[in-house]
């Protein structure tokens, strides 16, 4: 095997015979969102779209200081000169008429813009009268805005000094007004237009006297005695905003052909001086026949979009808002032109000032300032639709020809679908958007503008959040009365969106929306009640599409989450037992919604009667039930379904716990105390120094120090579900095997009062002790059996699983202990007792008292070694510890008040204290969630419309998976060529390396060059190409079960690592060996109820790609089948017989499953019969124990199998007897068999590998290590061959870990 070509991502088209697509067709397992992202809702985008603060502009003052007929001293006019003012030429009628028609025109011009506001002129002013008007104008506007429109025309510029000029009473002079005065009188929030030359003065004064203001407010605040802080107080000039018709040393422009108040008219008459201007322009020549008066007659009102001036109009709005969007910040964008609605007309129309002014060197100016917008490109979309109008003007007004539309807002959406059908995911927002918005007026335009929002909105969460800072929300709320049916789906995809949704079936959206407004809402739940809702849920709750049966069942528990009411309209409706049939549903997803509406249901705080007693406790023991599903979010949804239950009848678990707390304490676990264990070959002073291990996500609070800890492993915990047993659910079947071991409290405990080995203890003392008399059918049973379903949760492999539950249990410990302070019955001390020392030194095991047992199993156990991990207490986050707050008491926290006495009560009876039992219901609540339905809604808010990565041929994820499968055809091929050709021997040690654990399981990565090495609790992966070590975990199984099979899932693309210990718990793990820290998809217990034996297989599994499907035995009479797609049980199959299953091997094909027993016997089941005849062949030929028993996958493939005694027996499933026996050493503690080159390798107790072929010659005996000193192999402890290369690892007791392979001329 040549080592360049193995990695070349390139592979010669020569040797590419034909493509394979092996590969290609072979189903991922645990690959679904719920294994690749965490249980969460998506992080919150900013809203600043939704304004906290509307304001309305409610009065208006209008200030002309014009003095008719007189020029101002400081202004030197050109002649002829502007002269029009609000469209009037004052020179056309006496001064006073004209000052008063020219004041009537502006407000008439304003009102066009704001209607409802007051409106007070004030014509060639005093500073009196300017006081008077300012102060009740703000006086009547309270806290609303103000606007302030000052004509300065006919009175000096204003001066540096921050001084603006009006009159005394007899016109006989000009008298200065401050600015500082200004804004005393008219407060804040206010906006003021200064349409004079050099106006960039004021806003300078104004900005500086603002400043001022603000160092007095904060020298007021600070010395209460300072002369300032006795005066009023100024007010704050924050929220001020300016416009300004040119820059401080600018003069206004005198053209002719222009109104003399330019600046005004583009605040107030935009359409009028646009077109004037753009008929000024030397283009406008290009339209024929177009006259300044001509425009005057254009037809149309500006507020109906279907006449010529209206549609303008619209574009108008339409472009100014675009490029506003477009140019400024979002946070000022929302400010200016959003917030109120003639502030947002003003500056859209500086926009067009800002344009018009600077063609005649004139800059407005606003404050807030903006950035320059008079370049921007889709002003020659406003020249282009004001040409199109104004070169149909003289056919429409001369012959009355009828008006053509504008194709303006057709084009832009257009624009707008290239940018949704062209673009990248990285790249700038589309400009259009505004422009869509304004679309939603038009019904020609609607179902297009709608179906291309919906397509943009799909995106992603960033683009709701793009289009609600436009201002979506109102536009389609309000087309969402609308009566038009075609727009329903369009609008409900959308509205979905905006809610953080979207699906394939409208109805999951509606259920969507729902569930959303009777989310934590009372007014939405009621309405939800009244209309029917539950009735309507509960008929969609079989349903074949799985994402609306996961959100009715969410709705559901949403309505009646804490409403009384609809909990007996659900009770009425028989809702819960309705439910019952999606526990079982086969998409993990449903089964935790399930759950979750369950859990809704039994956790309301209304009074509880007899019947809702016993339906809570019907609903608890169906939860029960999934005490061991195989995927963690639900077992995760269960416990906190069981917190309501245990917050809802608080005193009676606090009676139980009071007894399982005794009964642990009392009862002494009979366990081998102290002993050493049995079958270590190397005694641990030969430790080697161990390697810190690498720490983990998934248990960033698991402490490699767990390992010190004393869990016994149960003896006693005998399955009470044997013949007579209640089948369907008896607390005893309730595995009490634990798994993770406890992710929870420190080794010294210091975090919780019930540490974990008293859980796992009381867990152990509950299957035999007393408490079983309470198992009847007496009231109380209900509660143990909770009690144990919980402590089994808090031994959950899964961290999450164990952490909530430990809550659960914790809580009530607290309380119980609290509230028996009467009876006393326990002793602060003992409490502290129950809980192990922590360990004293890295290197060192404690044995305490009921310390490890022995291992299981004197074959397997001579080949395991007790080797010390170290404690990995720096690197790992640990969790905040739960200590109490209350400090120097005994403990518990202030969400446990000492006073209540629990125990004076009827079992259904809540606590009289209202607001105490609230604290500790919220304590349980509060911490306790899932995230799981605002990750539900996640998906929703995901692009439903683009191609996944995985399908989108260009993506890197896709170029990823193609040279991985060509890499994967290139091993396969190659390998086969070798095996082809024979293999001679097999002596040529390539790797050898000192494992840090002594090798328990190997397992060759079928196509990279990497081996994964278990020991007891720990998983290292070595490159055995370059010789160098990848990684090193720790697999966070309790210190008294140990690794016993490992199997790569989805070999062939993007690998996880199943592991399977002793106790039954299966582990997941993903991102080992490659430079990020292994995290842990998935855990589960595989088979609940392992049996204690001496001699234990401990777990067997075998793996089918092809079907998703994982076969599990050991300890335990049946072989359990899981299906990974639905993570649950699909079949139990007995074995029948009466000893361990020590080898699984099935064929996928052929539905058959082999399995090797302890007893020797060999056993063929076909999985599609039912339990009873589904064993079809029974081999009782070996006379021991069946090392292992192999399947081979062809059509005809016979089944190989070996016992410890050597004998190699070839069957044919369809005769009863052996068709070739073949014999090998005694002794055999190891073995494998290679799949493609008909070759197996034994390794013996006497320390040496024996190779054979398929006749039965030995090919290799390997007794040595190459060039290690000659030193002499350990005794076996497992072997595997490469399933292509031929390759075989061994590992033996020594800790050596090495890998040989055929001679170097084959490969």
């Amino acid at each position: 095997m040549d080592a360049e070509l193995l990695h070349s991502p390139v592979v010669g088209l020569a040797e590419e015979e034909e493509v394979d697509m092996t590969d290609w067709n072979l189903p991922l397992a645990f690959m679904k969102k719920r294994h690749t992202e965490k249980i969460e809702g998506s992080k919150a985008l900013a809203q600043s779209w939704r304004m906290k603060d509307r304001m309305k502009t409610v009065s208006v003052a209008l200030v002309l200081c014009l003095n008719v007929g007189v020029d101002p001293p400081d202004v030197v006019k050109t002649s002829p000169c502007a002269r029009l003012e609000c469209w009037i030429d004052p020179l056309s009628m006496s001064p006073q008429k004209a000052l008063e028609t020219i004041g009537s025109n502006l407000q008439k011009q304003y009102e066009n813009w704001q209607p409802r506001a007051r409106y007070k002129q004030s014509l060639d002013p005093t500073v009196d009268e300017v006081k008077k008007l300012c102060t009740s104008l703000r006086r009547n506007a309270k806290e609303e805005r103000v606007l302030f429109h000052y004509n300065g025309h006919g009175v000096p510029r204003p001066t540096v000094n921050g001084e603006i000029w009006v009159f005394n009473k007899n016109y006989t002079q000009y008298i200065p007004l401050s600015i500082y005065d200004l804004q005393t009188w008219m407060g804040s929030p206010s906006i003021f237009v200064y349409d004079c030359s050099n106006a960039g003065i004021i806003v300078k004064s104004f900005k500086q006297f603002a400043l001022q203001r603000e160092q007095e407010l904060e020298v007021a605040a600070i010395n209460p005695n300072h002369p300032l802080a006795q005066m009023p107080l100024p007010p704050s000039m924050k929220n001020c905003i300016q416009l300004a018709a040119c820059e401080a040393n600018e003069l206004l422009p005198m053209n002719p052909d222009l109104p003399a108040d330019l600046f005004t008219s583009c605040l107030t008459t935009p359409i009028k001086i646009a077109l004037r201007w753009f008929c000024m322009q030397k283009s406008a020549k290009l339209v024929p026949g177009v006259t300044l008066d001509l425009i005057e007659k254009i037809p149309g009102r500006l507020n109906d979009r279907r006449t010529p001036l209206g549609e303008l109009n619209w574009i108008f709005t339409a472009i100014t808002d675009t490029i506003a969007w477009n140019v400024l910040p979002r946070d000022l964008f929302q400010k200016l032109f959003r917030q109120d609605l003639l502030v947002a007309s003003l500056f859209r129309n500086f926009l067009l000032a800002e344009r018009i002014m600077r063609s005649y060197n004139c800059t407005p100016v606003s404050s807030p300032r903006l950035p320059p917008t008079y370049m921007h490109a889709m002003w020659q979309a406003w020249d282009l639709a004001v040409d199109i109008c104004l070169s149909q003007l003289p056919t429409i007004i001369e012959e009355g020809t009828a008006f053509r539309h504008s194709p303006f807002f057709a084009e832009q959406l257009t624009a707008f679908q290239v940018w949704l059908t062209m673009g990248v995911e990285n790249r700038n927002p589309p400009e259009q958007l505004p422009i869509v918005l304004q679309v939603l007026l038009s019904q020609v335009h609607r179902l297009r503008a709608l179906d291309l929002l919906g397509r943009f909105l799909d995106l992603g969460p960033w683009a709701v959040s793009l289009a609600l800072s436009v201002g979506i929300f109102p536009y389609v709320l309000k087309l969402l009365q609308s009566s038009a049916r075609e727009l329903r789906p369009l609008l409900v995809f959308i509205w979905a969106k905006i809610l953080a949704v979207d699906s394939a079936e409208h109805r999951t959206m509606a259920v969507f929306i729902l569930a959303v407004i009777v989310n934590n809402y009372n007014t939405g739940q009621e309405a939800c009640l009244q209309g029917n809702l539950i009735a309507i849920c509960l008929e969609q709750l079989n349903d074949p599409h799985p994402l609306l049966r996961q959100w009715v069942a969410i709705c559901l528990g949403r309505i009646w989450q804490n409403f009384d009411s609809a909990r007996w309209c659900g009770v009425r409706d028989s809702a819960h037992e309705k439910l019952y049939s999606l526990l079982s549903d086969p998409i993990p997803e449903v089964r935790c919604a399930a759950v979750f509406a369950l859990g809704t249901f039994v956790g309301n705080s209304a009074e509880r009667t007899d019947h809702s007693t016993t339906i809570d406790h019907n609903v608890a023991m169906m939860l029960a039930q999934l005490i061991n599903d195989g995927s963690p979010i639900v077992r995760k949804e269960l416990v906190v379904a069981l917190s309501h239950l245990v917050v809802q009848y608080e005193s009676n678990f606090c009676t139980v716990a009071l007894q399982f707390i005794e009964e642990e304490k009392n009862y002494a676990v009979p366990s081998p105390a102290n002993s050493t264990e049995t079958g270590n070959v190397t005694p641990s002073r030969d430790s080697p120094a161990i390697p810190r291990l690498r720490s983990v996500n998934s248990y960033t609070n698991l402490r490699a120090a767990t390992t010190a800890r004393t869990l016994n492993k149960s003896l006693q915990n005998l399955n009470l579900n044997e013949e007579g047993g209640p089948a369907a659910f008896s607390p005893g079947n309730l595995s009490t095997s634990s798994s993770a071991s406890s992710t929870l409290g420190s080794p010294d405990n210091d975090e919780y009062l019930l540490s974990f080995e008293t859980i796992d203890k009381m867990r152990r003392v509950s299957s035999y002790s007393s408490l079983n008399s309470l198992i009847g059918v007496s009231f109380n049973s209900v509660y143990t059996q909770i009690w144990r379903v919980l402590l089994h949760l808090a031994a959950d492999p899964f961290p999450d699983v164990s952490d909530l539950a430990m809550k659960v249990l914790n809580s009530i410990a607290y309380k119980a202990t609290m509230n028996a302070r009467t009876q006393r019955i326990l002793d602060s001390g003992s409490l502290t007792q129950s809980a192990p020392a922590s360990p004293t030194s890295k290197g060192t095991l404690i044995h305490q008292a009921g310390g490890s047992p022995p291992m299981p199993g004197a074959s397997s156990s001579s080949l395991t070694n007790e080797v010390p991990k170290p404690p990995v207490r720096e690197g790992l986050p640990t969790r905040p510890p739960y200590t109490p707050t209350l400090g120097g008491q005994a403990p518990h926290s202030q969400q446990f008040p000492r006073t209540r006495k629990m125990f004076d009560k009827g079992p259904d009876q809540t606590a009289e204290d209202g607001d105490e039992a609230a604290a500790h219901r919220s304590f349980i609540s509060v911490s306790l969630q899932t995230g799981l339905c605002d990750w539900s809604a996640k998906y929703f808010a995901q692009p439903v419309m683009k191609i996944p990565e995985e399908h989108d041929l260009e993506s890197q994820v896709r170029k990823e998976r193609e040279w991985r499968f060509l890499r994967n055809a290139r091993v396969r091929r190659q390998s086969q060529r070798i095996t082809q050709r024979g293999v001679t021997r097999l002596d040529d040690q390539i790797f050898i390396n000192r494992n840090p654990g002594v090798p328990s399981v190997v397992k060759f990565h079928p196509f990279n060059p990497c081996i994964a090495v278990a020991d007891k609790d720990s998983i290292c992966f070595w490159d055995w190409e370059k010789g160098e070590r990848l990684d090193y975990f720790y697999n966070g199984n309790p210190r008294y079960t140990r690794i016993t099979a490992m199997e790569y899932l989805n070999g062939h693309d993007c690998s996880l690592l199943l592991t399977a210990t002793d106790d039954g718990a299966l582990r997941i793990w993903k991102n080992f060996a490659d430079q990020r820290n292994p995290e842990m998809v998935t855990a589960w217990q595989g088979l609940s109820d392992m049996l204690p034996t001496t001699r234990g297989a401990g777990m067997v599994v075998d793996w089918e790609q092809e079907t998703g499907l994982l076969m599990t035995s050991g300890d335990v009479r049946v072989i359990r089948i899981w299906d990974t797609e639905r993570e649950m049980k699909v079949q139990d199959i007995p074995t029948g017989a009466d000893s361990c299953v020590t080898s699984l091997s099935c064929d996928p094909q052929r539905s058959l499953v082999a399995a090797g027993l302890g007893d020797g016997s060999v056993r063929v089941y076909d999985r599609r019969m039912g339990p009873n005849e589904c064993r079809v062949m029974t081999y009782r030929e070996h006379g021991a124990w069946v090392v292992k028993a192999h399947l081979q996958k062809e059509p005809e493939g016979h089944i190989i199998s070996v016992s410890v005694n050597g004998d190699v027996r070839f069957f044919d499933p369809r005769t009863p007897e052996s068709i070739n026996i073949l014999q090998t050493v005694k002794g055999l503690t190891a073995l494998d068999i290679h799949p493609q080159a008909n070759l197996f390798a034994c390794g013996s107790m006497n320390q040496f590998i024996a190779v054979y072929n398929s006749n039965g010659d030995v090919i290799s005996n390997i007794k040595y290590y190459d060039g290690f000193m000659g030193q002499r192999i350990g005794a076996i402890s497992c072997l595997a061959f490469h399933p292509y290369w031929p390759h075989l690892a061994v590992g033996s007791n020594d800790y050596y870990m090495s890998i040989y392979s055929a001679e170097k001329r084959l490969r």
